[in-house]
């Protein structure tokens, strides 16, 4: 197989910040995505209460499962406490990592390099090894501590890609707002999807 058709092999971590739709989305694509060979799936404890309070899907057992409706071959799930996990390596082959939704304490753990759980290891492994990290950042109002946690993040190599949906598209449900962003944070990771918009210049203007 040449390198136009390596597999990738991705990461996603999962924190407590609101938007577990988004984080299901993800999960989604990056299952039906050909081209995504292996994904790393990190879910923090508090993401779990927060998937349970907004998507009424509650435990960790069968956590993909539930998710997909089907088991996957693709998606290893780990639990966030486990820093001996192949992904806490650099000597492991990734080829990126997005955190969606990103909690403002993970941004500040992996901001200051405290690597106090896999997430925020697996971030710090990216940032040393220089493979692109995406942090869908989500709160509001930013404090001075989140702006210059997101500056530190962005001067050390991440990306700083915060959870904004468009309204362009003119989306009708949370849901298809949730895709559409999704469908940007993959393509801003080399994977773009098929059927997403793209913005179409109004050349009568």
């Amino acid at each position: 197989m040449g390198d136009a058709m390596k597999l990738r092999n991705l990461t996603l971590g999962i924190t407590g910040a609101s938007g577990a739709i988004f984080a299901v989305e993800m999960l989604k694509m990056l299952e039906a995505d050909e081209r995504v060979g292996k994904v790393n799936l990190v879910v923090s404890d508090s993401a779990l209460r927060v998937m349970a309070e907004e998507m009424e899907i509650a435990g960790r057992n069968d956590l993909v499962e539930r998710i997909l409706g089907a088991a996957s071959k693709k998606i290893q799930h780990h639990v966030d406490a486990n820093i001996g996990a192949n992904i806490a390596s650099g000597s492991y082959p990734s080829d990126g990592m997005v955190v969606l939704p990103c909690s403002m304490g993970t941004l500040a753990g992996i901001a200051n390099g405290l690597a106090d759980s896999l997430i925020e290891r697996a971030a710090d492994v990216c940032l040393k090894e220089q493979r692109p990290l995406v942090l869908c950042v989500r709160e509001t109002p930013f404090n001075r501590i989140h702006l210059r946690n997101m500056q530190l993040a962005s001067d050390a190599g991440a990306t700083i890609f915060p959870v904004m949906p468009t309204l362009y598209n003119r989306p009708q449900s949370t849901a298809e707002m949730a895709v559409q962003f999704v469908q940007r944070v993959l393509a801003h990771m080399g994977l773009p999807q098929v059927g997403a918009y793209q913005w179409q210049a109004d050349e009568t203007v």
